[in-house]
């Protein structure tokens, strides 16, 4: 969602990162609740274009995943080596005059890459051992979510998402 613009500037407020401006139509705890009020007020008419989602308070959260091993980090580093390795097949066939070998192009390349990945992995986790043994993933999340939309729209839109008339934006 983005804040009201001229048509030659929306481009322009895309490469500039700003906060949104205007009056806060209602607050929600999830995200999907306040994705869900967009779609309310997109299916009455109003015009969605004036309005934004503001996340407020927002955390980085890390969630282990589960404990790294050698197994673990090998059998990792393959998987993304043998990735590596089966786009250098797919170039190689591309752009090789001759496919009568291609099978045997695209298992070496897909053996050799997960070789590398495995090798590259094990002896990257063995150098960082004591640093870090789980593995995670971060995400930013938000504890508040703000529905905001411009002063002269705002009791629309909140009619609109009591339940009220659909004329809203008309």
């Amino acid at each position: 969602m983005s804040t009201p613009t001229t048509p030659g500037s929306r481009r322009q407020l895309m490469l500039t990162p700003e906060l949104p401006t205007g009056e806060i139509v209602s607050t929600y705890d999830r995200y999907e609740d306040a994705k869900h009020a967009v779609d309310v007020l997109a299916r009455a008419g109003f015009p969605v274009q004036q309005v934004s989602i503001l996340g407020n308070d927002v955390r980085s959260v890390e969630r282990v995943t589960g404990r790294l091993t050698y197994g673990r980090v090998a059998l990792m580093g393959a998987l993304s080596g043998a990735y590596l390795g089966l786009f250098l097949g797919l170039l190689l066939f591309i752009f090789q005059p001759d496919n009568s070998a291609i099978v045997g192009v695209f298992l070496a390349a897909l053996v050799i890459g997960a070789g590398f990945g495995m090798l590259f992995g094990v002896l990257s986790y063995s150098m960082n051992r004591n640093r870090r043994d789980f593995s995670s993933v971060m995400q930013m999340v938000a504890t508040r979510y703000d529905l905001l939309t411009d002063a002269d729209l705002l009791h629309d839109a909140r009619r609109v998402l009591s339940g009220g008339a659909a004329d809203a934006g008309e």
